[in-house]
């Protein structure tokens, strides 16, 4: 039952996410809104529920299984892919590099805001008391 509870979880964000985008005509996937609605949610409660971290767990246990469609996708479609390579390769590059550049910049700056600020009173080697 505790992974149904998390499952359900992820399915209802996905579709809170796929409502809110449709009646908004927001230019980005519904999965992807609902993914960040879940993720200010956990950031708000501060800690990841049981069924949740159980559901999450279990998919990605098994997330090979998802390449296979993908694997098919490109088999079905090689003689298109073949032909428009040049793009495809350099839209994989450039969105590699766009999403190195800024995970990069989110690791730096979130380290710096989470890492504790030095006191005035402790920089001027005086005792908190």
């Amino acid at each position: 039952m505790n992974f149904l509870n998390g499952i359900t979880l992820l399915l209802a964000y996905q579709l809170v996410g796929e409502v809110t985008v449709r009646l908004l005509g927001l230019p980005i996937p519904g999965p992807v809104l609902g993914m960040v609605m879940l993720f200010i949610t956990l950031l708000i409660r501060g800690y990841t529920p049981e069924p949740l971290n159980n559901a999450s767990s279990a998919l990605l246990s098994h997330l090979s299984l998802l390449f296979v469609p993908a694997g098919v996708g490109m088999m079905v479609h090689f003689d298109r892919i073949a032909s428009e390579w040049l793009p495809i390769t350099l839209a994989l590059f450039f969105s590699t590099l766009i999403t190195m550049v800024v995970t990069a910049a989110v690791m730096h700056f979130t380290s710096q805001w989470l890492s504790p600020k030095p006191s005035s009173q402790s920089a001027e080697g005086g005792h908190d008391e």
